[in-house]
């Protein structure tokens, strides 16, 4: 495996946080989970993000938030993406992390596109009410008092209502520590190809803090590209290392910096040994072999995809519920398999097609929030899912 090196970078600063390699984990509902990230730490440097919690769910002590804000000892600095509509919601829930030290960092959800999320004014179509949006920025970096807040948004919610480029003026102004940008719309989802020429842009409006690129990474040499192109200060990586944990290591070795592992030579062993490491984190982190065995399923594709392992090898580790099943599978693997290249490489994850944004009635009448539209916030603030 191959990939482009720079020379070694000055470290990104994010508020305290030092970190020596410019890389972002990006949060990813039921993936970057503390398994996964544990993972992902123990191959190479960066900044590790927790999936999107909710924030009621938080204010109100949900158990399973309460379970997925739990770092495991070995994380450091920690990281947790929090979600919500209602400027009084995140401010509690900026609170209750300060307040009893769960976070080092806090990001600010404002680009996810599903519509479960959209549809109630939230992730990606919330910028688009600036001044709700700066409320709830404002409020929560002042309720985070010295942990840094960030914000991760997409450039709008289609190419007729780009919001990026005010809403990172409006996140610099209110004391944040970095902003990023996802370089598509809501409306593209994950389809097509990133727009990296809007990160160059947002780099040249905010220039107070760090901007960090997102979209479009799935190799280390794609990460060195895109800083090039656009002077983006550092990148999120997100489906570029799903089933590839191994990609922070080659990462913080194309910045010049030594990866835990050093050079990694993908083979099938290779991955093997990855994958098994990942289910065994998940047992650990669930307390739950069955569960976690189960959770485990979701990321067979992804880890083999190009390898020379068969559909019914793969439907066996889809069905498995024991690690002690899971290693009777690995060993029937023709282990000396080498890394198979171009098949192994490009895109991952589901990318979607582009669809119309799914939106509270009349959201795009006016950039301005009424009370009339509190009522929606309201309903998207009751989502007990625990993120």
């Amino acid at each position: 495996m191959s990939s482009a090196q720079i020379a070694p970078t000055a470290p990104l600063r994010i508020g305290p946080i030092e970190l020596d390699a410019p890389v972002v984990l990006a949060p990813m509902a039921g993936i970057t989970n503390t398994a996964f990230r544990r993972l992902c730490r123990e191959y190479g440097a960066g900044l590790y993000v927790s999936e999107m919690i909710t924030s009621r769910a938080l204010v109100e002590r949900n158990e399973t938030t309460m379970r997925l804000i739990t770092h495991h000892e070995s994380e450091t600095p920690r990281s947790i993406q929090l979600y919500g509509v209602d400027p009084a919601t995140i401010e509690s829930a900026v609170r209750v992390l300060v307040e009893e030290d769960r976070a080092d960092h806090i990001d600010m959800n404002f680009g996810c596109p599903v519509p479960k999320v959209t549809r109630k004014g939230g992730g990606s179509a919330l910028p688009w009410k600036l001044g709700l949006f700066r409320e709830i920025v404002t409020r929560a970096v002042k309720a985070a008092g010295d942990i840094p807040v960030t914000v991760k948004m997409r450039k709008g919610i289609d190419q007729d209502h780009l919001t990026y480029l005010d809403a990172g003026r409006i996140a610099e102004d209110a004391g944040v520590a970095a902003v990023a940008l996802h370089a598509r719309t809501a409306a593209e989802f994950y389809s097509g190809h990133a727009d990296w020429e809007a990160i160059a842009t947002l780099k040249e409006h905010v220039t107070s803090v760090p901007v960090l690129g997102n979209g479009d990474i799935w190799s280390a040499a794609d990460a060195i590209t895109m800083m090039a192109q656009t002077g983006c200060d550092g990148v999120v990586v997100g489906r570029g290392c799903l089933g590839r944990p191994w990609l922070f290591g080659e990462l913080a070795e194309a910045f010049g910096v030594p990866s835990v592992t050093g050079p990694v030579d993908a083979n099938l062993a290779f991955v093997a040994r990855a994958f098994r490491r990942h289910a065994e984190l998940l047992v650990e982190f669930f307390d739950d072999e069955g569960r976690g065995c189960r959770d485990i399923r979701k990321h067979v594709a992804w880890y083999f995809k190009g390898y020379p392992v068969g559909g019914e090898t793969r439907a066996a580790l889809a069905t498995s519920s024991s690690l002690a099943e899971i290693d009777d599978i690995l060993a029937t693997l023709d282990l000396t398999a080498p890394y198979p290249g171009a098949a192994a490489e490009g895109q991952r994850g589901r990318a979607g097609s582009p669809k119309r944004p799914a939106l509270p009635d009349g959201w795009l009448d006016s950039q301005e929030f009424d009370l009339a539209e509190s009522c929606v916030l309201a309903d998207a603030e009751l989502d007990h899912s625990g993120g």
